[in-house]
C-alpha cells in the first residue's frame, strides 16, 4: 500500500456527512435585541451543510442545507476538518432548491 494514497471516503446505508455553518458569535432577534454568543439559550438546533450521503438515503442530496441536533451526534476530522456523521432520520429539515412539500419559509 502506498503511503501518500488518497482514499475516497463512502458512506454506508442511511448516514449523511454534514458540516456545521457556524453562525457569528452574537445574534439579533427579530425585534432587534442582540443576543451574545456566550447566552444560555433552550436546546438550539444547528444548520450544516451536507457533504456526503450513503446509498440509502432518499431525501438528501450532497450540497443540501440541513437541521439537527448537534448535541446528539458523532464528530469526525477530515484533513483537518470537523465534520458530523448522523443517520438520515436524524435530521429536522431540508433546505434545498427542489422541493414538493416545502413549508413556504426560505433561507
Amino acid at each position: 500500500m502506498v503511503p501518500d494514497a488518497k482514499l475516497e471516503i463512502q458512506l454506508l446505508h442511511d448516514r449523511v456527512m454534514v458540516k456545521v455553518v457556524r453562525e457569528a458569535g452574537e445574534r439579533r432577534s427579530g425585534g432587534g435585541i442582540v443576543i451574545p454568543a456566550t447566552a444560555q439559550v433552550a436546546k438550539r438546533l444547528s444548520w450544516g451543510e451536507v457533504f456526503g450521503v450513503g446509498n440509502h438515503v432518499r431525501t438528501v442530496k450532497v450540497a443540501d442545507r440541513v437541521l439537527f441536533n448537534h448535541e446528539d451526534q458523532f464528530e469526525v476530522e477530515v484533513q483537518g476538518e470537523a465534520y458530523l456523521v448522523m443517520r438520515e432520520r436524524d435530521l429536522h429539515a431540508v433546505a434545498s432548491e427542489r422541493t414538493e412539500h416545502g413549508t413556504g419559509l426560505y433561507l
